[in-house]
């Protein structure tokens, strides 16, 4: 049998019963994946501007039927349209980045040129709006497992009005860099979102990450980074051998890559699932959603006040 899931207070708990099936929404993913990924690699010329959606809709849908079999909750079996809203927040989330990217020019689509702007412009905000169910989702699976569950208390950090302030300051100062010397603080592109709209969510009452963070519980941005890696393996590894695709053009960076991506390039992952927590939060908060519990992170209430007791840190020289 299973144990109790309270979502509204942002646990993950349940674990899967002997038996249980796996859910049919993840075993279509398993297809599509299966089906798109052997034709995005196998079809010559324009083909992954039709393949890119289907694939990440089968990621999207195989990762959530695996979070639902570990511990019976997922996004998509705990609200349908909400599960819907994550795709439609996505796409002009992501838009941001290619706004920001058309100073910057870090990446730039092979392929791009054989569309006009407005088929372009369908197709790529239909292929954004993957990115954040799947980073969720994923980051969902990651804060299923032990080792995430299991992590001890950390730095407390955030919270204090004044440090609010100084970090909505800091993304401010980092985005007016950013624009005006793209070629030198371009890595501020994974930053500075993050350091503006996490203020704006604190102030506003939406959902933050520091709400955890100041009292010690790192498992939600754990969760967030393991998620984002796992995914941004399979964008990079997908985008690998796929035509129209993007490339990078970083200054500065070494050439040692895996896929297009520069190694050094991995690292802008983590603060950039953060930032997307953040957007996607401010977003739902502009709906009058305060607070949402709905993406659940790790075991704990993840600052609702009704957390789980961290474990306890090892006393020194024990």
């Amino acid at each position: 049998m299973l144990t109790k899931v309270e979502p509204e207070r942002g646990e993950l708990l349940a674990r899967p019963a002997q038996g249980r099936r796996f859910a049919n929404h993840g075993t279509l993913g398993v297809a599509l994946i299966a089906l798109f990924w052997a034709l995005n690699w196998s079809v010559d010329g324009l083909r992954t501007h039709l393949a890119f959606f289907p694939l990440w809709v089968g990621y999207c849908l195989f990762i959530d039927g695996l979070v639902l079999y570990r511990t019976g909750t997922s996004l998509l079996s705990r609200a349908r349209w909400q599960y819907l809203g994550l795709f439609l927040a996505s796409a002009p989330a992501w838009w941001i980045f290619e706004a920001i990217n058309a100073r910057t020019r870090n990446w730039i689509y092979v392929g791009a040129e054989s569309f006009d702007p407005i088929t372009y412009a369908l197709l790529t905000t239909l292929s954004f709006s993957t990115v954040i169910p799947a980073v969720f989702g994923t980051a969902e699976l990651v804060g299923s497992f032990e080792l995430v569950r299991g992590l001890r208390r950390g730095p407390r950090i955030g919270g204090h009005p004044a440090a609010v302030r100084a970090f909505f300051v800091a993304g401010l100062v980092m985005l007016a860099l950013l624009i005006a010397a793209p070629r030198t603080f371009y890595p501020f592109v994974w930053l500075a979102l993050y350091f503006i709209v996490e203020p704006v969510n604190v102030w506003l009452g939406n959902r933050t990450l520091a709400a955890s963070t100041r009292l010690g519980d790192w498992r939600p941005v754990v969760a967030l980074w393991g998620g984002v890696l796992v995914t941004a393996f399979f964008w990079e590894m997908w985008n690998w051998l796929s035509f129209p695709k993007w490339v990078y053009e970083v200054p500065g960076v070494a050439s040692v890559k895996l896929f297009e991506m520069p190694l050094p390039g991995y690292g802008g992952y983590l603060p950039f699932s953060m930032e997307l927590f953040a957007i996607y939060h401010f977003l739902v908060g502009l709906l009058g959603i305060r607070n949402s519990r709905y993406v659940i992170l790790s075991a704990s209430g993840e600052g609702t006040g009704q957390e789980f007791p961290l474990p306890d840190a090892v006393p020194t020289g024990s």
